[in-house]
């Protein structure tokens, strides 16, 4: 199963990640623009975005939360994450899981 917004990397997979914050509820959306969009319930302020975007996909990938680094995006919506301990296979199976 190939998806363009998740990649194999040594260790791990990267994943492309488009952030909806403010949402009603912190949930997998779907596909846009070649990234998975997340809707957070966290607001965008004070780095409470990221650190919701991070304890959801550890919780939902099934990994320790220090097993998820933000590598792109830290004030954006669009951001790049290195999940450690996941295969990129198991990333999209649990992601696209409805």
């Amino acid at each position: 199963m190939a998806a363009e917004w998740v990649k194999a990397v040594p260790g791990g997979c990267e994943l492309l990640v488009l952030v909806q914050p403010r949402a009603s509820r912190t949930k997998v959306v779907g596909e846009h623009d070649g990234r998975v969009k997340i809707a957070l319930a966290a607001p965008p302020v004070d780095g409470e975005a990221n650190a919701a975007l991070i304890e959801f996909l550890a919780e939902l990938l099934g990994i320790r939360k220090a097993q998820v680094e933000l590598l792109d995006g830290q004030t954006g919506r669009r951001k790049r994450l290195r999940l450690g301990g996941v295969s990129a296979e198991v990333a999209v199976a649990r992601l696209t899981a409805g």
